[in-house]
């Protein structure tokens, strides 16, 4: 078990390079099963979610193994079908096995996703498109039963424009004879990379990011070396941090188009943000104004893993500010946690009203979940005195190293281990 000991008060200066996707790397690492050839995915951060499913590829019979900051994935003799209680319950994105095991082993036993706990997030809608496309489901103690020896190409629609629903079609049409589109789908820059990954093995997909994916089923994919996107949430974090402590900070590998939303935001709470190619600098000199109101929504809109750390920003800007969190009903947790650093939050159901103030206080606060948590060491940074905050395991989910990032811009910030 480990803590952050912050000490509020430095601004921030300097550059980082942003890591790769989280939220990129987990379905593209799934997708890993499709082909019996070596995969390469280059700059790959050691997220414990990552490590959570690395560690489902090699129960899979997978083999997979780091050189230097790249993961070799050789997935040729698989000889399980099955993803266990103990291997779903530290990661959400478990789910994202689906969808491969089934394209390439036509049988498939996958426990229900873990993750954080943020609400509901159903998985129907990646079982509704397994048994659109013909496939068998059972439901039993705990686990989906799911047989693909009649998968066809289909049309599926998606009543909601859900990424993880998205991105397992995506993999199990990739090798399905026929063309399968899907309609309303996410469109999120992960869902682009992951279109872009499977077309680098030999896929055969087009149209992701707009309101219809259309995927050609090939006989096999191939191995290759790839890079993912860079992380565009922990980009934001980076930005609203440095709106909140003030300086100037260069990040290098943030894509300014991934985060329009975020940038008009910071821009209107008085930063100068600019953008130069894959680099964007952050410049804030005086303390912040009220955003106004932000309201998440999916890709294009206002991202849910962004919402907490606005709310920390909220929590130390010039008058009102409201947030509306649409996508997942438990995500204000993090909310009570600020209420004890001093900050002025009236919540109830997915209504956030938040009075900005000039001093906030360091107690000892604990992280709810992972993005939950990275609002907790933005407040810190900000708060007169120390903060401590406890549960930073569900903040490496999503951040490698987040820690040194931050000293590296004169933060003042220590991971203690227990």
């Amino acid at each position: 078990m480990s803590k952050f000991y912050v000490v509020g008060g430095n601004k921030l200066n300097g550059e980082i390079k942003i890591d790769s996707a989280k939220n990129s790397l987990l379905p593209i690492l799934a997708s890993c099963i499709l082909t019996e050839d070596e995969v390469v995915l280059e700059e790959v951060p050691k997220y414990s979610d990552v490590l959570a499913m690395i560690e489902i590829i090699k129960h899979l019979g997978g083999k997979v193994e780091w050189q230097d900051d790249n993961l070799v994935i050789n997935c040729k003799f698989l000889h399980r079908n099955d993803v266990t209680n103990e291997l779903a319950s530290p990661v959400r994105s478990s789910i994202f096995t689906l969808g491969p095991i089934l394209a390439r082993l036509k049988q498939a036993k996958v426990s229900y996703p873990g993750g954080c706990d943020i609400g509901l997030r159903p998985i129907d809608l990646h079982l509704s498109a397994v048994r659109t496309m013909g496939g068998k489901v059972v439901e039993k103690n705990g686990y989906i039963y799911a047989n693909g020896e009649n998968i066809s190409a289909n049309n599926i629609i998606l009543s909601f424009s859900s990424v993880g629903a998205t991105e397992n079609i995506m993999m199990l049409a990739s090798l399905t004879k026929g063309e399968t589109r899907i309609i309303n789908p996410a469109k999120e820059p992960e869902i682009v990379d992951l279109q872009n990954f499977i077309n680098k093995c030999g896929g055969s997909i087009k149209g992701a990011g707009s309101n219809e994916i259309i995927i050609n089923g090939v006989k096999k994919l191939h191995g290759c070396e790839y890079k993912t996107i860079p992380d565009r949430i922990e980009a934001g974090t980076f930005m609203i941090a440095t709106a909140m402590c003030g300086g100037k900070v260069l990040l290098k590998g943030g894509i300014k188009e991934h985060n329009e939303e975020l940038i008009a935001k910071l821009e209107k709470s008085t930063c100068k943000i600019e953008a130069n190619g894959d680099n964007i600098i952050v410049e804030a000199r005086k303390r912040p104004n009220s955003f106004g109101e932000i309201e998440t929504a999916v890709y294009p809109g206002f991202p849910t893993d962004l919402q907490a750390q606005m709310m920390a920003l909220a929590s130390i800007s010039n008058g009102y500010s409201l947030i509306l969190e649409n996508l997942f009903e438990g995500r204000f947790k993090h909310a009570g946690e600020l209420l004890k650093m001093g900050c002025d939050i009236r919540f109830k159901n997915c209504v956030c009203i938040i009075k900005g103030k000039e001093k906030i206080y360091g107690p000892d606060v604990v992280s709810t979940d992972l993005r939950g948590g990275a609002s907790l060491v933005l407040a810190g940074l900000v708060s007169e005195g120390y903060t401590t905050i406890d549960k930073i395991e569900l903040i490496d989910r999503g951040y490698y190293k987040l820690e040194d990032k931050l000293s590296n811009l004169r933060a003042s910030i220590k991971r203690i281990d227990e």
